[in-house]
């Protein structure tokens, strides 16, 4: 997902307000300490969470030797670019051969504008206003074009039950809407989307916050690509929710509930992907069919058509790799 930043160099308590009610991901600031009286926010600053120079670099690109100084920063985590007169050219190069940039923007038209340079946008923004509404805007901007997973359909081969094993109910601080879900597989090559617990059913109320994900072995995708076993989310982590066409955002981790349920496998097929999920043998656990409508599993057949992704396959830590590894 994008990184949003708030310059507030010098000091504006307004500005640093708005950024943390509207999800700012971290503020530059000359003084942490001013910031962290008003609330918890990551701080880049000489005594912050980060500090320019250590693990941020700053650069004004004004010609092709600066942009290719910027390009050639590999020791930080970050690397933040002013363009001397703001044309797209430099941040499309950039963009070409770096992915950890932060481009200097003062308004939402700039924001658009980063975000999208070579279609995939630049790592993230560094907004610099004086304006808590411009503050506002880029922060929604951010959100509704947060991300997106491309999506197939994959035609149903197998459903057998497996009998009784732990399978993890993940609780968001989200309300999600109908057509959404989350990511999860068996194997990181390939993951089917699971529909979240926001229809109606006579015997259980609908819990939109909740995504009933899978067995606490399976990989679910998250924000920023990796992966992680469903075992091991945890309270104030991050998950992605994904609805029918791709479009994704991340959404905070309130809780997640593991019990012993009895469990069933689904495989398909896509051409020459294959996928598969271990899921809770119950009428309320729903896949996505390609219109965004929900079906249940008690109601799957084979050659029914679900939504899915593959994946990079093979992982260390939830990170893809290149290495020999197989997973069946």
């Amino acid at each position: 997902m994008k990184q949003f930043w708030v310059d507030i160099r010098p000091w504006n308590k307004e500005i640093a307000t708005t950024a943390i009610e509207s999800g700012a991901d971290a503020v530059v600031v000359d003084k942490a300490g001013d910031v962290r009286r008003l609330g918890r926010i990551t701080t880049i600053a000489p005594d912050g969470d980060l500090k320019i120079g250590t693990d941020v670099a700053e650069c004004t690109i004004t010609d092709k030797k600066s942009e290719n100084t910027a390009a050639g920063i590999k020791d930080k985590k970050f690397v933040i670019v002013t363009t001397s007169d703001w044309t797209v050219i430099p941040l499309e190069n950039l963009v070409a051969q770096s992915d950890r940039i932060i481009a200097s923007v003062r308004n939402l038209k700039e924001a658009e504008l980063a975000l999208t340079v070579l279609e995939r946008g630049v790592a993230g923004i560094l907004l610099e206003t004086k304006d808590p509404a411009v503050v506002r805007d880029v922060a929604n901007l951010i959100k509704a074009a947060s991300g997106h997973v491309g999506l197939i359909a994959f035609t149903v081969t197998k459903i057998t039950p497996v009998g009784m094993g732990d399978r993890v109910c993940v609780d968001t601080c989200s309300m999600l809407s109908d057509g959404e879900g989350m990511l999860m597989g068996n194997t990181s090559s390939a993951m089917l989307l699971v529909h979240a617990e926001t229809l109606e059913n006579p015997y259980v109320a609908p819990r939109p916050f909740r995504v009933n994900a899978g067995a606490v072995h399976a990989y679910i995708l998250l924000p920023d690509g990796k992966t992680a076993y469903l075992s091991d989310l945890a309270i104030g982590g991050q998950v992605l929710v994904t609805d029918a066409q791709g479009t994704a955002h991340p959404a905070i981790i309130g809780r997640t509930k593991i019990e012993r349920r009895p469990l069933l496998l689904v495989e398909a097929e896509a051409g020459p992907a294959k996928v598969s999920l271990i899921l809770q043998n119950a009428e309320t656990i729903r896949l996505v069919k390609k219109d965004g409508g929900a079906l249940s599993v008690v109601n799957l057949a084979v050659g029914d058509t679900v939504m899915g992704c593959t994946l990079e396959g093979g992982r260390h830590f939830g990170m893809a790799v290149k290495e020999t590894i197989r997973e069946k």
